[in-house]
């Protein structure tokens, strides 16, 4: 059960009512600071619709981070983003095989920039040869925007823990297809 109430549009003034488009639990709790919220969702938004970064790689590189942090909510939330980014079930499948230290048919950079990702929740930074292979492929621009990418995401899941925010219940199916271990 979540620590602060989740708000609906009634409860929230007619210039903070934008924020709850999305009608999630994440955005119903944080609103409770709706200035803080909007800063929140302007970094997301930036995230999902103006990078430069091939999205299918973004959402890859946010769902190592949920499965790394055992986050019910990021995970699940990002396999259906991501799948309208393009990530397919192999690629779930590829993710957590490379999580175990098994081999996957991911490409290269798919295989470095999920690598990173476990680096920078484990070890706090990307180790040199891992930033070092990625940067092989993509621009200054799209290293930045992979760093905070991953950095947003390891604080939205301390978000989500904290605040003890609740998954949807249409959300739950998806553990079904990709349990995450230590997860009920």
């Amino acid at each position: 059960m979540a620590r602060l109430p989740y708000l609906e549009a009634d409860q929230v003034a007619p210039e903070y009512r934008d924020m709850l488009k999305r009608n999630t639990n994440l955005h119903k709790l944080l609103v409770n600071s709706p200035d803080m919220a909007r800063a929140f969702n302007g970094v997301g938004g930036y995230i999902r619709f103006k990078s430069k970064l091939d999205p299918r790689l973004r959402e890859l590189a946010i769902l190592q981070v949920g499965w790394m942090e055992k986050s019910e909510y990021e995970f699940t939330h990002h396999v259906k983003i991501g799948k309208e980014f393009g990530v397919t079930d192999d690629d779930i499948e590829g993710l957590m095989a490379e999580t175990e230290g098994k081999p996957s048919k991911l490409e290269p950079l798919a295989k470095a920039i999920l690598r990173g990702a476990r680096e920078m929740v484990r070890e706090l930074a990307m180790s040199e040869a891992t930033f070092a292979e990625i940067k092989k492929q993509l621009s200054d621009e799209h290293m930045v925007d992979l760093v905070l990418t991953i950095a947003f995401y390891c604080a939205v899941v301390r978000v989500l823990a904290t605040m003890k925010i609740d998954n949807e219940p249409y959300y739950k199916e998806v553990l079904q297809q990709y349990p995450i271990p230590g997860v009920e």
